[in-house]
């Protein structure tokens, strides 16, 4: 159990594309059981390089077929998107969900991200101030049905469309996905949420405390993301969790432990783990979980529900 945190589980939308043994529907199964073991939200990522299901699509499927589960993109990066489009699909979206949506947005990282900047023919540089744009006109569009125009130092309509509201007043919170000092003065300013993954709880501690310090009166929603895997061996969970990385990422977990946060071991040292984060202020932690096969997610899933009792 990790009191005081609500837990949220990944939706493996691409774990389903590499992985044995799925079918679209156990990936809508895969919500509902998350909802019935007591999972307070699920989440989608987003990409155009690498294969998954379209998290947007995944997201209004899992709406009706759960009741309670909040859904949430994590991060959704607005790039890949016209920003009309982007901004009717999630107020659909929330209200088909009857409110129950949280959209975290994120710039991509340099490099990693560029093909597929260049995909959706949105330049690299400059993509900061295009995203905060983007995210204002989407609060434009969601709270004034009737806005007519919008112009910014970046995007600019004379002619807006008149979008149906959303079911949440002014729209879903929007969260930033990022860590850098900017990242945190752009969440203090503009944003309802921060989902950073840092492998250090002092880190994270250290960027609310930041947050904190530039956000004045506005109220920040402190979330943590957590790659996770229980085994009742350490030894053999760290292998699992080497051979999910090398077929994820291409890359080992000992690189990519030094900057990203993962959980593994038994069920007693992935708590562990995870209560610190929540002692440095984690209000939210998601979990994605480290196994590509359909059976491994779903077993995975029954493992880590004990983290939800009492949250």
């Amino acid at each position: 159990m990790i009191a005081t945190s609500d837990i949220g589980v990944f939706l493996p939308t691409r774990e389903a594309m590499v992985g044995e043994g799925w079918t679209p529907r156990r990936l809508i199964d895969f919500a509902v059981r998350a909802e019935r073991l007591g999972y307070a939200s699920a989440w989608v990522t987003d990409s155009l390089a690498s294969t998954r299901v379209e998290p947007l699509s995944m997201l209004a499927a899992a709406a009706g077929a759960t009741s309670r589960l909040r859904l949430g993109t994590g991060a959704l990066i607005p790039a890949y998107r016209n920003p009309l489009n982007a901004a009717h699909t999630l107020a659909s979206l929330d209200l088909l969900s009857q409110g129950r949506l949280t959209v975290t947005v994120g710039g991509g990282f340099p490099r990693s991200a560029d093909r597929e900047f260049a995909m959706a023919g949105v330049p690299m540089k400059g993509r900061f101030a295009w995203l905060d744009e983007v995210v204002a006109l989407w609060r434009t569009l969601w709270s004034q049905p009737r806005a007519g125009s919008f112009h910014g130092q970046v995007l600019s309509y004379d002619d807006l469309p008149e979008l149906p509201l959303p079911h949440t007043p002014g729209g879903p919170p929007v969260w930033l996905a990022g860590a850098s000092p900017s990242a945190l003065r752009r969440t203090a300013r503009l944003y309802d949420g921060w989902l950073p993954y840092p492998p250090d709880p002092a880190e994270f501690a250290d960027g609310l405390a930041m947050i904190g310090k530039h956000a004045g009166e506005r109220e920040v929603t402190p979330a943590l993301m957590a790659t996770v895997l229980v085994e009742p061996s350490p030894e053999r969970a760290r292998e699992r969790l080497d051979a999910y990385c090398e077929a994820f990422y291409g890359r080992p977990l000992a690189f990519l432990e030094t900057f990203q946060l993962y959980a593994t071991g038994t069920e007693e040292q992935v708590a562990e783990r995870l209560r610190a984060f929540v002692d440095a202020g984690a209000r939210h932690i998601l979990l994605r979980l480290a196994v590509l096969d359909a059976d491994d997610q779903f077993d995975q899933l029954e493992r880590l529900a004990f983290l939800t009792e009492g949250a």
